[in-house]
């Protein structure tokens, strides 16, 4: 299954391992650590303990990727409740991925029954257990959201873990978004790394409150989404500033077929004919809250 594969394991700084991809040219995971990040950026944030007292709990992985974000999920949730039923859609584009990540025991760290459960997953395409019944939706994530909808399937938590809007515009579009909003519980949370104003304004015309993840790479904070009334962490004042400039125009896709090239050049032509301050303006007001805070205006 390896032999020839795009995907050779990276250590990253917590002893955990990531892929870099050649297609997207952006690693899978921050190289601070790839399990940590799934536990802090992904798994703490959308209260998985709290929800994991529940008989029964639904998880959306949107980009299942090497599948660390659903490991940790599945740790989390039978530590806390050992009956508790996950419920699990994952999206996924490159059946590569996580095979590989299974050929090379990546998810080895996580206790049994988990790295079995995910290899099954994988090769099979789906687990019908009695504690997790779980299915892998393959191929473009703009279509298979659909299906998601379609089966009134709501999570109570969705990882939301593309590649980085820069590399990856076509998921972060406000037209897709307003798909993965709509298979979200009312009560239900959305967790991703980026932080980026385009990301975070697209959350919020789609009708979801946003607020930050505290950051633990030095690099950036994350983001936090849930309908309202959501209690959430507050945006601090340069990032709420941030959402008012031009960084802030979304990604577009109507038809959600179109090309990256296309999405970003469309943003691209909003952006020079808009009014809103320019990003570097923004920057030099905020240079001294952006360091102490550590997000890049994306």
């Amino acid at each position: 299954m390896t032999h020839g594969s795009r995907f050779v394991p990276e250590p990253t700084a917590d002893g955990s391992f990531t892929f870099f991809s050649p297609d997207f040219h952006e690693a899978f995971h921050s190289r601070a650590g790839g399990k940590l990040e799934a536990e802090l950026k992904f798994i703490q944030p959308t209260h998985i303990t709290e929800k994991a007292r529940q008989p029964v709990i639904r998880l959306l992985d949107v980009c299942y990727g090497l599948g660390y974000n659903t490991a940790a999920a599945l740790e989390t949730i039978w530590a806390v409740n050992p009956e508790c039923r996950v419920e699990w859609i994952g999206l996924e584009l490159d059946r590569e991925v996580p095979q590989t990540a299974i050929a090379h025991q990546l998810l080895s760290p996580w206790p049994a029954p988990i790295p079995d459960l995910l290899a099954e997953l994988v090769t099979v395409g789906q687990v019908q257990g009695d504690r997790f019944q779980a299915q892998v939706l393959w191929g473009d994530a703009r279509q298979t959201i659909q299906q998601v909808y379609q089966r009134n399937f709501l999570a109570d938590a969705i990882f939301l873990d593309p590649f980085s809007p820069r590399r990856c515009p076509q998921l972060w579009t406000v037209e897709f978004l307003g798909w993965v909003a709509r298979c979200l519980k009312p009560d239900g949370w959305l967790a991703t790394y980026s932080c980026a104003a385009a990301v975070r304004t697209a959350l919020l015309q789609v009708g979801l409150h946003v607020g930050s993840i505290p950051d633990f790479s030095h690099k950036s904070p994350g983001t936090l989404a849930g309908h309202p009334p959501a209690d959430l962490p507050p945006l601090l004042p340069h990032e709420v500033e941030h959402l008012k400039t031009r960084a802030a125009i979304p990604y577009r896709d109507p038809s959600l077929s179109d090309a990256a090239e296309t999405i970003v050049a469309r943003r691209h032509q909003e952006q020079r004919q808009s009014t809103l301050e320019s990003t570097s303006q923004w920057r030099r007001r905020w240079l001294a809250a952006q360091a102490e805070s550590g997000c890049e205006p994306g």
